[in-house]
């Protein structure tokens, strides 16, 4: 089994409720197994990691729930155990996308991810949780428990790494 990250647009959702009853009919799909849904606090983006044998399978989970989808692509957790993540319970309010250089390999990444790590020290109000990278590398999301944007700024400036875009996510 792999893991599939699939954005999506949400259309006619805008409360917890709604968004809740949509992954519940995704968890019951067979063959996926939902590792985590995040959600942009106006109810405009959907961020699914999806545990499947193959990427139409993940595809086909959202497609039934009539979720419009931007981007499918394998991706490999890192900073975190798959069990802990599936466990749920941390708080994460914050996202990041970060569209990764083409001379940057995974290798390369992880390298840095290693050595850059301990410099989120300096700025104690944010807490770093976990990132999905592309196992194509073009891109990775890493997600952030942190009191305002600004923080998540700063946390991203202590370790050298840019931001493509933001996104607050519902409580």
């Amino acid at each position: 089994m792999s893991l599939f990250l699939v954005e999506s647009t949400i259309n006619e959702v805008s409360s917890k409720e709604a968004f809740s009853a949509l992954v519940e009919e995704i968890h019951a799909t067979e063959g996926v197994v939902v590792v985590e849904v995040q959600v942009a606090k106006d109810f405009s983006r959907g961020y699914f990691i999806i545990e499947a044998a193959d990427g139409a399978t993940a595809i086909k989970a959202i497609v039934l729930q009539n979720i419009s989808i931007d981007l499918v692509k394998e991706v490999r957790l890192i900073g975190k155990e798959l069990a802990e993540v599936k466990a749920g319970g941390e708080q994460v309010n914050y996202l990041v996308e970060w569209e990764i250089p083409a001379e940057i390999t995974m290798e390369k990444y992880l390298e840095r991810k290693k050595k850059n790590s301990v410099k989120y020290e300096e700025v104690p109000d944010v807490k770093f949780s976990r990132t999905y990278v592309c196992e194509d590398m073009t891109k990775c999301l890493c997600f952030y428990d942190a009191p305002d944007e600004a923080a998540v700024k700063r946390a991203r400036e202590a370790v050298s790494t840019p931001i493509t875009s933001l996104t607050e996510l519902a409580d």
